[in-house]
């Protein structure tokens, strides 16, 4: 019954904003979840006292962009303007804001809002808000509005949610650090994944793993990569350059490597066993599982008695990102992209399902959203 209701509200929520499509605000949109995306005008509200309004250059592709956008959870609002992965330049200001100007370089992640009072949000765990956080697209915000995001050409933010990407960073290879990055910095680094010498091994090698395998390089780790296939050794050891690749369908090239890696980080989306790769991990080690499959399957007793943790992660908090941005600008450390044009958004959809991207999409909003 609960479902229905949920699903009720939204379909009431999707029919007001269905009403008119114009506004002040132009954006590509989900109608529903069999449609292309389409240009769809909308209205972003004034700046407030304590808003930044960016002008929207770049914005990262994300899986979970498609997920909204076709309804998957269950919980679209339609219409849908995704994106969650944003770089701009400042336009304008409200009266509060000090540590921003117009002209600045900044960003925008996986969430804009939060009630910044609670527990969660005074630690610096803003996503965790026990009030709920307000997602930057497909969310209800504090006022009522649905949240719409960077497939659009600008954004007003309260301040606390924009963050300043530093100057010799370049913004089309910044916004994929929002999620991207960021889903796998702050975990490794909560974990102690960052001590010189320990041995790493990064699971999967797509727009999460890369990013990986990248802070595990610039921490003085030993990185193996392990896919599927051999397809991605190349990059993996060259690209990388990292110490080790290992095909994990393998079982001679895993059974190699049993019981020599500190830590794991779990990359892959697609529903798989944990079983062969925690075999590999040494007795205390640690696996942080960040890709989302639908399901996942383990033996506890390897747990037990390898004495392993399991932990996941999404996201972080506004100091942690600001900290991965000017850590990423301080190490050189760089995702590769692949820039596309707005009107290509649809086939860039079906190329990520297919695994065909290395390594993430980022859409020239600045010179192609029309």
């Amino acid at each position: 019954m609960a479902s229905r209701e949920s699903s009720t509200e939204n379909t009431q929520m999707a029919s007001k904003e269905a009403q008119s499509e114009e506004g002040n605000c132009l954006g590509w949109a989900a109608r529903d979840a069999t449609t292309p995306l389409s240009p769809y005008k909308f209205n972003r509200r004034a700046v407030g006292r304590d808003d930044v309004s960016l002008k929207i250059t770049h914005c990262g592709v994300c899986h979970g962009d498609i997920l909204w956008s076709r309804n998957e959870f269950n919980d679209s609002i339609y219409p849908v303007v995704p994106g969650h992965e944003i770089a701009g330049i400042v336009q304008e200001v409200g009266a509060n804001v000090k540590c921003l100007k117009v002209g600045d370089p900044v960003g925008v992640g996986f969430f804009v809002n939060s009630c910044r009072d609670c527990e969660m949000c005074k630690a610096g765990l803003e996503n965790h808000c026990l009030k709920g956080v307000v997602i930057t697209f497909n969310s209800v915000d504090r006022d009522g509005t649905i949240t719409k995001g960077g497939f659009s050409d600008y954004m007003v933010v309260h301040q606390r949610y924009v963050y300043r990407i530093p100057d010799n960073y370049p913004l089309e290879l910044a916004a994929p650090l929002l999620c991207a990055g960021l889903t796998v910095y702050a975990p490794m680094k909560r974990h102690k994944m960052n001590v010189p010498g320990k041995r790493l091994g990064v699971i999967g090698l797509g727009g999460l793993g890369f990013m990986a395998a990248k802070f595990g390089k610039a921490w003085g780790l030993d990185v193996t990569v392990l896919s599927t296939t051999a397809a991605k050794k190349d990059d993996a050891l060259n690209l990388l350059a990292a110490a080790n690749f290992v095909v994990s369908t393998d079982e001679q090239q895993m059974k190699g490597i049993e019981k020599s890696l500190d830590f794991l980080i779990d990359t892959a989306s697609g529903t798989h066993s944990l079983d062969p790769y925690l075999d590999l991990l040494k007795p205390s080690g640690i696996i942080v599982i960040v890709g989302a499959p639908s399901e996942m399957k383990f033996t506890p007793n390897t747990i037990i008695m390898g004495m392993i943790t399991i932990a996941g992660s999404a996201v972080a908090g506004v100091d942690d990102t600001q900290e991965m941005l000017e850590f990423c600008a301080a190490q050189k450390i760089y995702p590769i992209i692949e820039k596309i044009p707005m009107q290509y958004i649809n086939e860039a959809f079906e190329r990520i399902l297919k695994k065909d991207i290395k390594y993430r999409f980022v859409i020239d909003i600045e010179n192609t959203l029309k």
